[in-house]
């Protein structure tokens, strides 16, 4: 097994073209951003100064100032990690996903990954195919951008956005594939209510196991939807559904507390929403006008005996995971 690679170096021209492959904007002012002058790697903001800045292969699109706000979290959610055995030194580790967990920590969870994966592959993404033209997709919340992976092998641009930097689990691990593409993907480190981006300048969004992380459920599709063209779609995969909100509230009772005895922290530093019902679907179809298409790739037998296995046993109802896609109109 080989160990991983070094963050990549790609040069700085390099790293502006892959930049400019997407209309940059300011997250705060949303400023359309003017490249700087060689050699340096940067966008700036002509209104309010803000600098969108490249480190180690990685566009920091989040003032360093607001970056305290989320020290904790960060700390607390890579330790988490860490302790679930996330992550590898071997870079076949991340090739293989999400069909081949190479680490063997988590294998169930990268199985519902990779069914959610061909789901999204086969049945939603060939309906905005054009010809002899990839797709320009948003990827937020990428993690170690396996999917953004995945989708550059296939022929798509993607940008891959997350909050965490770190090499074993984030966008650092990221790096890794860029060696094993011929046109290597861009990768952003922002918050999902706050994209670098201009309006309308992508054909597909996908929240890949984030969307529960928001703290605001409006104002992070908000600003997702503001990234899309028209005829675009959005995806919220792999966040936990519950049918009534008592029983997404007993789970994030009881996770806490199994933090609390296993870590000695709860992990609520950011006041994530962390799942969903049909009443939240409603409430956003209704403020942004949109339908949702609701997929149910199958996890296997012993997934779908999971609610009767509960009601059996006398416990809260299990999450479940679903596909919620909306189309723009054309």
């Amino acid at each position: 097994m080989s160990s991983i690679p070094a963050p990549s170096t790609v040069k700085r021209g390099h790293e502006n073209r892959l930049a400019h492959d997407f209309e940059l904007a300011c997250p705060d002012c949303r400023t359309p951003l003017a490249p700087s002058k060689p050699p340096d790697a940067s966008f700036r903001c002509q209104e309010c100064s803000f600098e969108l800045r490249s480190e180690n292969g990685i566009w920091q699109a989040i003032p360093r100032e607001r970056l305290l706000r989320y020290r904790q979290f960060i700390r607390e959610y890579e330790y988490v990690r860490q302790a679930e055995g996330r992550g590898s030194s071997s870079a076949e580790y991340y090739l293989g996903l999400p069909f081949h967990d190479a680490s063997g920590s988590n294998p169930g969870q990268w199985a519902i990954r990779a069914r959610t994966f061909l789901c999204l592959r086969d049945q939603l993404l060939p309906s905005l195919q054009r010809p002899g033209s990839g797709l320009k997709i948003l990827d937020l919340g990428a993690g170690n951008g396996w999917f953004s992976y995945r989708m550059a092998l296939a022929g798509h641009r993607p940008a891959a956005v997350d909050l965490l930097t770190n090499d074993f689990d984030a966008l650092g691990a990221a790096t890794i594939y860029q060696g094993h593409l011929a046109e290597p993907f861009p990768l952003y480190r922002a918050e999902l209510d706050k994209l670098p981006f201009a309006a309308a300048g992508f054909d597909f969004a996908v929240f890949n196991a984030s969307f529960h992380y928001a703290e605001d459920y409006t104002a992070t599709l908000g600003e997702a939807l503001r990234c899309l063209r028209r005829g675009g779609m959005v995806v919220i995969a792999d966040t936990p559904w519950y049918s009534r909100e008592a029983s997404g509230r007993a789970m994030v009772c009881e996770r806490q507390q199994l933090f609390l005895d296993r870590f000695g922290f709860a992990s609520d530093s950011i006041a994530s929403l962390e799942f969903l019902t049909d009443e939240r679907l409603a409430k956003l179809e209704r403020e942004f006008g949109i339908r949702w298409e609701i997929y149910h790739p199958s996890y296997g037998l012993r997934w779908a005996l999971r609610p009767w296995m509960a009601r059996l046993r006398g416990r809260r109802e299990p999450s479940q995971f679903r596909i919620y896609a909306a189309r723009l109109p054309q």
